[in-house]
């Protein structure tokens, strides 16, 4: 995360190591609009730059003793309390710069790099809402938004793990839910014993079951005249056991399958959905900060795409024909095919006989597409000998930590 100190914030950074990555100089656009002496701005900032931050808040207090509401000087009040590791009073600080001065994006940033210092960052989200608010392609509060969402993904995703440790390792539902069972639900084991106990029984009516089976046992009691056949009535209950047997091992299979089935599939659904809905949960997260690191490496591209523009147009504007050829790459396309050489040489003559030239860049629309910029814009070009109002478009490419014009077409 990015805050905007004064001067060389090494110890700031090591209080907040880990969060703050990079810290840019406070715009001078504050100390133009508020009152306080340039002189002593510039000695508050030599004692900060040497880490005399005592020395620095004495001199700063002195000042606003006499201009209580100077915001310069009270914002650099809340840098040097941030240096001294006074978290709460820097804090406070911030926070009423907020209050009195609401259309400044830079105290509501540092007031969010301080809360997420703390650990704080739902706050710091939301204040850094309040900074984009008060300007929309403040590419500082972008970058440092897309960074807390990714901290809030990271302990959105910490929480999925001490739901289940063991969710990000692939295993087949089928184990998991078995090995799960008994070690979660203290009262499954007990079940399944009943459900072995409801099984055995039906088991025990299959005797009184071979009872009425002895019912063809009547059928020889009319056949007692033939003495000399004992055997026979021996001979019949035989095949009665049969009947005995086959039923037997029928009832006592079927109700064994049944009970095992359910404790296996129910408890496979309940432990399985906790992981899933916190898997969820940080895939939104990261999908959220990604989007918005995204959104803020668009804006910083932009804002490095336009500054590129305008200093060319500057360049031509002060004649300065060096940082003028200097905005074009070594793979620009000249216009009529001449060599780079023969282009830049005529380029030269034709701006340095000019006795004054300005060239405004008016309406500038600006696409991205990864390291190409295409950037349409109305030309007011104004010389001594001419005056043009026309459509302009400049093709850039991104090349190391510059952007560089490779096309540039007139009335597109």
């Amino acid at each position: 995360m990015k805050t905007m100190p004064l001067a060389s914030p090494h110890t700031y950074r090591n209080a907040l190591r880990g969060i703050l990555s990079k810290t840019v100089i406070l715009s001078g656009l504050i100390a133009a609009i508020y009152s306080a002496q340039a002189s002593e701005v510039s000695d508050i900032s030599k004692l900060m730059r040497n880490g005399q931050y005592a020395d620095a808040l004495v001199k700063t207090d002195a000042v606003l003793a006499k201009h209580p509401r100077d915001a310069q000087m009270r914002f650099v009040k809340g840098l040097i309390l941030a240096e001294q590791n006074k978290s709460a009073e820097a804090i406070a600080i911030f926070s009423k710069l907020t209050e009195d001065f609401p259309d400044l994006p830079e105290p509501y940033n540092n007031l969010a790099v301080l809360y997420a210092a703390n650990g704080q960052y739902d706050k710091a989200r939301t204040t850094l809402d309040m900074a984009i608010r008060t300007n929309p392609t403040y590419a500082t509060a972008l970058e440092n938004l897309g960074d807390i969402y990714a901290k809030l993904a990271s302990q959105a995703y910490d929480k999925a793990l001490q739901i289940d440790p063991g969710s990000n390792v692939p295993q087949p539902k089928l184990t998991l839910v078995r090995t799960l069972s008994g070690n979660i639900t203290g009262g499954t084991i007990p079940k399944l014993a009943s459900a072995n106990t409801a099984n055995s029984k039906p088991s025990t009516p299959a005797v009184p079951a071979v009872v009425p089976t002895p019912t063809p046992a009547p059928e020889p009691k009319p056949k007692p005249e033939p003495k000399p056949e004992p055997a026979a009535p021996v001979e019949k209950p035989k095949p009665a056991e049969k009947p005995v047997e086959k039923p037997a091992p029928k009832p006592a299979e079927k109700p064994v399958e049944k009970p095992v089935e359910k404790p296996v599939e129910k408890p496979a659904e309940k432990p399985a959905e906790k992981p899933a809905k916190a898997d969820k949960a940080a895939e939104k997260a990261a999908e959220k900060a990604a989007k918005a690191a995204e959104s803020a490496r668009e804006e910083k591209d932009k804002t490095a795409v336009l500054a590129a523009v305008n200093n060319w147009a500057k360049a031509w504007s002060d004649l300065d024909v060096k940082s003028y050829l200097a905005a074009y790459g070594n793979d620009f396309q000249t216009p009529k095919g001449e060599s780079r050489k023969e282009w830049a040489d005529e380029r030269r003559a034709r701006i340095e006989e000019k006795g004054h030239i300005t060239v405004k860049v008016e309406a500038p629309q600006i696409a991205i597409k990864n390291d190409t910029a295409t950037v349409r814009f109305r030309q007011i070009y104004n010389s001594n000998r001419l005056t043009v109002n026309s459509r302009k478009t400049l093709i850039l490419t991104k090349q190391g930590n510059k952007w560089l014009i490779k096309q540039e077409r007139s009335g597109g």
